[in-house]
């Protein structure tokens, strides 16, 4: 077997990256009916869209900005945070979700997560809640739902905010109640990898009145009325700035593709499942792997799949194995890298990796497959051969490398050694060149051909560790050669 790292065939010609966004001829004409029609910032595909999205979830408001982390800006700000407050949220996830913390002034306190779900661990929530405490912001990682009823819960004893990161949890269901519709307010993502793809784009959901109208205001510099009804025949010149406010407003252009997006949601979903289960029958079989755990009673959104790899037991550093996997033509990526490790948080909040060991330990075994709706069967199977084949070879390295001794090594020694001895190049070597000389360049030669004897430590093979040789072995000859 040999890896196509280590120069043999990669399992397919064509590389397939780790998400690709599902765009189809309706989104393309839509954007471009839009284009045409005169108006493409924040108007009437907008409000279609927040209705459509309201809908779909089922909550009474539905606020659409550039971005979900302009989205947890918002939320954060309409529920008065500032200077000297707490927020509570999981250091695995994006920094987007505790930035927005840091930038309102705010201290971010991080709780560890469940080895599960990689979601927030909820019994170690209420030790780490002060009377400082404002916000907790729950991830919904992958698309799995965190365990909102005991977060709703001590967060209603307390009298604490609940904002919902649900960048990967578009179509998430928790206990027959979608996400969007628990917490306070709801953030959602719409960026070019996410499972409702807009390009960029964020989603308020809340059945607050006060909260939605704040949010509104703020999205727009702090307008007293949206901007595009200013333009319409019916709108006025007039507006008042109430707050000031930021630029957050989403487009007409980006509502394009946000229109389609969602009426494909739940056929995208059904699509990516069936993925999912046929990674999860594959993979299942290897003892050093994990694959995703799901609860009861919820519908996981599968924006993500992370497969956990026991990387010490494989004896194999992770950033190798994603390299190889490149090499394989299989893309990957890894999520997350928790923030606490992140040198702006660790130099601030003076965290160790081990500060929150779970999501230190769990993010070092994490690789993130590839997984999108337009993945064929050919491509699926691709993923599950590249990465069978990187296992297997790992495993048999790891066998064989225990096995090979000192007598092992001296016997490729010695047929290398005499490889290098009859070697036809060295026969011209010799026949021009003094006996002391010849004796010099000889022993030089014996020197590497053990340095390239010990670097078939690590190849288990003996038909490939003899190729190696070889290969190394002839290139020194001919160096010389041209040298003398």
């Amino acid at each position: 077997m040999k890896i196509a790292l280590n120069g043999g065939e990669p399992v397919r010609q064509k590389f397939l990256p780790f998400n690709r966004p599902s765009i189809g001829n309706e989104e393309i004409e839509e954007v471009i009916s839009t284009l045409k029609s005169g108006w493409i910032t924040t108007g009437s595909k907008t409000k279609r869209f927040e209705n459509k999205f309201q809908e779909t979830i089922g909550v009474k408001h539905a606020i659409a900005v550039n971005s979900c982390t302009a989205a947890l800006h918002l939320c954060l700000e309409a529920c008065g945070v500032k200077s000297g407050d707490e927020v509570i949220t999981t250091p695995y996830t994006f920094a987007a979700t505790a930035n927005v913390i840091e930038q309102l002034g705010a201290k971010t306190v991080f709780c560890d997560i469940e080895n599960t779900t990689l979601n927030m661990d909820v019994s170690k929530l209420e030790n780490i809640i002060t009377d400082k405490t404002r916000v907790i912001i729950p991830v919904h990682f992958a698309g799995h739902p965190c365990d909102m009823d005991k977060i709703m819960e001590i967060a209603s004893k307390k009298n604490i905010y609940v904002i919902e990161d649900a960048a990967h949890a578009t179509e998430a269901v928790y206990k027959g109640r979608k996400i969007g519709t628990i917490g306070h307010m709801t953030c959602f993502s719409f960026y070019a990898t996410k499972n409702l793809c807009c390009g960029e784009g964020g989603m308020v959901t809340t059945d607050d009145d006060e909260f939605a109208e704040r949010i509104r205001i703020m999205s727009l510099h702090g307008m007293s009325k949206d901007a595009w009804k200013r333009y319409e025949n019916s709108g006025s010149w007039y507006y008042e700035i109430i707050d000031c406010g930021f630029k957050y407003n989403f487009t007409d252009i980006s509502a394009s593709l946000g229109l389609w997006q969602l009426e494909k949601l739940e056929d995208n979903w059904e699509k990516r499942y069936e993925i999912v289960k046929k990674y999860n029958n594959f993979f299942e079989k290897y003892e050093i792997v994990t694959t995703p755990f799901v609860k009861e009673n919820i519908k996981h959104s599968w924006h993500l799949y992370p497969l956990r790899i026991n990387f010490e037991k494989l004896e194999c550093d992770r950033k190798e194995f994603i390299n190889a996997l490149n090499a394989e033509n299989i893309g990957a990526s890894v999520h997350f890298i928790p923030l606490h490790i992140m040198p702006y948080y660790r130099n601030k909040y003076g965290f160790t990796n081990q500060s929150f060991p779970v999501a230190y330990e769990e993010y070092l075994k994490e690789i993130t497959l590839p997984l999108f709706p337009d993945m064929t069967e050919n491509d699926i199977n691709d993923v599950c051969l590249a990465v069978d084949k990187l296992l297997k070879f790992f495993m048999t390295k790891i066998a064989v490398i225990k096995k090979i001794d000192n007598r092992e090594l001296n016997l490729r020694s010695i047929k290398a050694n005499q490889y290098l001895n009859e070697h036809e190049i060295m026969t011209k070597i010799k026949s021009y060149q003094a006996p002391a000389e010849f004796s010099r360049i000889r022993e030089e030669l014996e020197r590497k051909v053990m340095e390239f004897v010990l670097d078939t430590i690590s190849i288990y093979y003996e038909d490939e560790s003899w190729d190696y040789l070889k290969e190394k072995i002839n290139n020194e000859v001919e160096k010389v050669l041209n040298e003398n």
